[in-house]
């Protein structure tokens, strides 16, 4: 349940003012299709969270205890620095029209600009620091979920109310921490 909540409540800050979040908020006004473009995300999120988590648990039985500390150590205390990037989406990464709908667009755009992204590299991280795949992968599509979803239905209404700086800062500073913890061998605090 740990590995769920932790990864839950890490993935859904960190995608606050992401460019995957900005891209749903995009889909959602040039497509105007809320249910395909939520399913999209979904089955994106589902895919590229299970690749990435299943690169977590290789890195975690490939490399020693030691070795695996340093790096999630390291690797959260990237992530907290990296959060306090803000993203921007660029014009060349927009979704064009959809000329495969709604549910296919969203699909393929959210899987290739999720490639590298924030929450990728945490779903690696949090997959090599827990042992369930299983609920590392279910908690970070929650995340994910979490964040883009009330985007796609509610839009700039919802941005002008969620102060993004603040939730940087917070998710920043729980990587931080994380990274501290792991760095530290204080797997029982966190």
């Amino acid at each position: 349940m740990e590995a769920f909540l932790v990864s839950t409540g890490i993935v859904a800050l960190a995608e606050m003012g992401d460019k995957t979040q900005l891209l749903a908020l995009v889909l959602a006004a040039r497509l105007k299709k809320p249910l395909p473009i939520v399913a999209g995300i979904f089955a994106a999120t589902l895919v590229n969270h299970a690749c990435a988590a299943a690169v977590g648990q290789w890195i975690t039985l490939n490399l020693g205890a030691d070795a695996m500390r340093w790096i999630l150590g390291i690797s959260f205390i990237a992530m907290a620095g990296w959060m306090l990037i803000p993203d921007k989406l660029d014009d060349d990464d927009a979704p064009k029209p959809a000329r495969f709908g709604a549910f296919l667009t969203t699909v393929i755009a959210f899987f290739i600009v999720e490639m590298g992204d924030k929450t990728q590299i945490a779903t690696v991280a949090l997959a090599a620091k827990y042992s369930s795949l299983v609920a590392v992968v279910a908690g970070t599509t929650a995340g994910m979920m979490l964040a883009n979803a009330p985007v796609v239905w509610f839009g700039d209404r919802l941005t002008k109310i969620v102060p993004i700086k603040v939730v940087h800062i917070v998710c920043a500073l729980i990587f931080l921490a994380l990274g501290l913890a792991a760095l530290f061998n204080l797997g029982s605090v966190l």
